[in-house]
């Protein structure tokens, strides 16, 4: 497991390859996560629209809160238009309960919301 810090700089020199997943969220506004997630030269940023950068560069110099607002939202329209959702993972939490289950190991670890370990769930003789 690497460090935040050797992570974040991997993201940013754009070392990682294949399919990344990571789930960090920076501290701000939504030009804040726009910068680091959509525009050009982002630490998460592998590829941009020049339409999106460009809005960005017009909203950061933009002073009136108001016009700055509808710029940001402006620039969300259409990331939200040419997003592609492709679930790649699924989590499941996988627990053991049913009528054919003997001790379904709920409640042996103090806190714990599901059913484990997993050696010590039973099924019940046939």
């Amino acid at each position: 497991m690497l460090s935040c810090g050797r992570t974040l700089k991997g993201y940013a020199e754009k070392t990682f390859k294949n399919v990344i997943q990571s789930g960090p969220a920076p501290f701000g506004n939504a030009a804040t996560r726009l910068e680091a997630y959509v525009v050009k030269g982002g630490p998460f940023v592998y590829g941009s629209y020049p339409d999106i950068d460009a809005l960005y560069e017009q909203q950061a110099v933009e002073l009136d809160h108001k016009k700055r607002e509808a710029i940001l939202h402006k620039m969300q329209q259409p990331l939200y238009e040419r997003t592609i959702f492709a679930p790649i993972w699924q989590l499941a939490f996988l627990n053991g309960v049913g009528p054919r289950v003997g001790e379904s190991a709920f409640g042996k670890i103090a806190r714990f919301p599901y059913t484990a370990p997993y050696e010590d769930i039973t099924l019940k003789a046939s």
